[in-house]
């Protein structure tokens, strides 16, 4: 499952997609000043967008909260639940990596890069909890099953106002995207 993904693209394209999508950001610590981070992994902090009061701010949260159990939560399923009262986010990226088994010679997990096919910048699906995000995940779509028997939930760039203010069906948000909405490159070994 997602343990890492990447934000290379700068603050302004974070914000024009949010605008883009009728959704104005405040940044109530301050514009934040994002370096381009190629390995965002649990624990981490990194830039979520979660409404408020005020309307859609941008906060910089760490990756995770702890369960019960002292264990850190860092996807969460998505499949028949309803997020209707619970703190939504969007979590922005321009791609997430999945491992499978090495290869033949290799001691390391072979490395796997996701990105959408038709934009530069997606969100991933989150909640809030502890001051904190988790990313949802769903059932694999045909471009990550040859991967992974799950996925987080990506979506395109003019969803993120639905997920925020849930218009519409959960349903139709929480779903892997058709064949063909992901690239996948091999990372390692190169």
């Amino acid at each position: 499952m997602c343990n890492e993904y990447q934000l290379k693209l700068p603050i302004a394209d974070i914000v024009a997609t949010l605008v883009e999508d009728g959704v104005a950001a405040a940044f109530p610590e301050g514009r934040p000043n994002l370096e381009p981070q190629e390995s965002i992994r649990i624990g981490d902090r990194a830039p979520v967008i979660r409404t408020s009061e005020a309307g859609a701010e941008l906060r910089l949260l760490p990756w995770s909260w702890r369960s019960p159990q002292g264990r850190p939560v860092f996807n969460f399923r998505s499949d028949d639940r309803s997020f209707a009262d619970v703190q939504r986010c969007l979590i922005p990226a321009d791609g997430f990596f999945e491992f499978t088994a090495a290869e033949p010679g290799q001691k390391r997990k072979t490395k796997w890069r996701f990105s959408l096919a038709d934009a530069p910048l997606f969100w991933i699906a989150g909640l809030v909890r502890q001051d904190a995000f988790a990313m949802l995940t769903t059932e694999p779509g045909a471009d990550i099953a040859p991967y992974h028997d799950r996925q987080i939930v990506v979506l395109r760039p003019e969803e993120g106002a639905a997920w925020l203010d849930l218009r519409g069906s959960e349903r139709d948000l929480l779903r892997p995207l058709p064949a063909g909405s992901l690239n996948v490159e091999k990372v390692f070994p190169g």
